[in-house]
């Protein structure tokens, strides 16, 4: 038990996921990515969210950064270890690094509303720009990343893609933006959650649940994949269940490692209907 601890509170459980969706973005634009692509994925994910963890728990404890960096010390360690994976990897991958410059820009500006500084204040007020984009810097990682390592699928599949992680990732930022709404008030920090009743954003949840089902389905279809259809439905459902259990109070594991592990279950669930 420890030892799961661990790798969900140092994300690194959140990085295989990370992985397995740059995989089932390979699968599904049937395209063929390099390892260092992969290992740069899971390397840089551990990174920018063991940063993020490390900035807003420092941010919002009021201790000396000495003290906190004591006590937090395998965090910062991780982070570390995952910022040298993620810079051994781009050796390889040079030729994205445009792209990769991107994503790093993206992870940035989510951070900009923790930083302490008065110019940066009016940025903890946009709370719809931060679900929207971190679903969006998810898309752009695990989906136009890749592609652009292999450039070889359709540009009207792509976009399919991209639009269909999208709104996958959405409903996950939701429910997590949901468990943290009483905190990020406490905290003056705004997000979907906080500037929309409950009842709104469970229909806002139908809302991008239906489109992203449609969105799966036309993507298969074009590829004419069945089984893939089979997968995203499964899928879906398996979502759906998740988001109603998040309706009420769930702890640490739930958000951690099942809502988190959607993102592998949709990726094996292409990889076996694949086989």
């Amino acid at each position: 038990m420890k030892l799961l601890r661990f790798i969900l509170s140092h994300s690194i459980f959140i990085a295989i996921c990370a992985v397995a969706l740059c995989l089932q973005t390979a699968l599904l634009l049937h395209i063929n990515l390099t390892v260092h692509l992969y290992t740069f994925i899971f390397f840089s994910t551990i990174c920018s969210y063991n940063f993020y963890w490390l900035l807003s728990g420092y941010v919002f404890s009021g201790k000396p950064l000495p003290l906190f960096l004591k006590q937090h010390y395998s965090n910062a360690m991780v982070l570390i270890a995952g910022g040298a994976g993620m810079l051994y990897s781009i050796i390889y991958i040079s030729n994205l690094l445009p792209f990769i410059s991107l994503g790093l820009l993206l992870t940035l500006l989510y951070t900009v509303p923790l930083l302490p500084f008065k110019i940066f204040k009016l940025a903890r007020k946009a709370g719809l720009v931060k679900t929207f984009l971190l679903a969006f810097t998810w898309a752009f990682v695990t989906v136009y990343i890749p592609y652009k390592q292999n450039p070889t699928g359709n540009f009207i599949t792509l976009v399919m893609l991209f639009n269909n992680r999208f709104l996958f990732m959405l409903m996950l930022c939701i429910i997590f933006d949901a468990r943290d709404s009483k905190m990020d008030k406490i905290r003056g920090l705004n997000s979907l959650t906080t500037v929309i009743k409950p009842s709104t954003v469970q229909y806002i949840m139908f809302g991008i649940f239906a489109a992203y089902i449609i969105n799966g389905i036309v993507l298969r279809i074009y590829y004419d994949e069945p089984m893939q259809v089979i997968a995203l439905l499964v899928t879906g459902v398996i979502t759906a269940i998740v988001y109603f259990f998040s309706l009420k109070k769930q702890g640490y594991f739930f958000y951690y490692f099942l809502v988190d592990g959607l993102m592998l279950f949709s990726a094996l669930a292409t990889y076996v209907t694949s086989i």
